[in-house]
């Protein structure tokens, strides 16, 4: 049976590589965005060029009828998610006297109200389907040591451990394993020259990483192969920590 994941935040980063190495390994993946209609259908594309069926949802992870409704509207047409990744994420940096009630708000309910209101509709049919089921979030370097000027994302990616440790310990006897990759500094659109410039010295690996080297982590834990773990934290940083 052709097994379907959910990508969040997957329209471009991190998230496209993770749906890609996906489609690889044999998933139907779907690709979601909050409104990025031409990122989404790229991706989309890419994926039917490999021979797995590929569709998009667009919404904002932090509108929870909304996300409820277009849910679980998948699933009665398309069936239920064997696999989900939650990927989708932004920032708001500044120094803590600095940050606004809004970059507070933004960061953290993107992150936490996130794992809510995208997994509260899936978990149940992914139950049903008594085949078992994979759960990978997405946190952070931020979230594991903290960083300076990212108290609200590292606040967010940190809470976010602590739900998969949580989850992980309810549906572990139902077979359904919940992780959590925890990336350092990845090369992506979203990092500045001087931002790289400055993170390098503390990297033992002396480089940053490729959203490639992050995906096929995601893709193994999400594999048959991955089956015997859950309620962890893998990162994959250069050694940064």
């Amino acid at each position: 049976m052709t097994r379907r994941v959910l990508v969040t935040g997957s329209s471009r980063g991190i998230g496209k590589a993770i749906a890609l190495q996906l489609a690889e390994a044999g998933f139907d993946v779907t690709v979601h965005a909050r409104s990025k209609k031409i990122e989404t259908e790229q991706v989309v594309a890419e994926i039917k060029a490999l021979g797995r069926k590929s569709h998009t949802l667009l919404f904002d992870v932090t509108q929870r009828e909304q996300v409820q409704h277009l849910l679980e509207q998948d699933i009665a047409e398309h069936g239920a998610f064997y696999a989900v990744v939650l990927n989708a994420g932004l920032t708001h940096d500044a120094a803590f006297p600095a940050l606004t009630d809004n970059d507070w708000d933004e960061v953290i309910s993107t992150s936490l109200d996130g794992f809510y209101n995208v997994l509260k509709p899936l978990v149940m049919p992914m139950i049903r389907l008594k085949q078992g089921g994979r759960i990978v979030t997405m946190s952070s370097v931020s979230g594991v040591m903290g960083n300076r000027g990212q108290v609200n994302y590292s606040a967010a990616k940190a809470g976010l451990i602590g739900a998969t440790k949580a989850l992980a310990l309810e549906l572990a006897k139902r077979k359904i394993t919940v992780n959590c990759v925890a990336p350092g500094l990845i090369e992506t659109e979203m990092v500045s020259d001087e931002v790289q410039e400055h993170a390098l010295k503390m990297i033992p690996m002396q480089r940053m990483g490729q959203v490639d080297e992050v995906a096929k982590v995601v893709k193994f834990l999400c594999s048959d192969d991955a089956s015997y773990i859950t309620r962890q934290v893998i990162s994959v940083n250069g050694g940064l920590i």
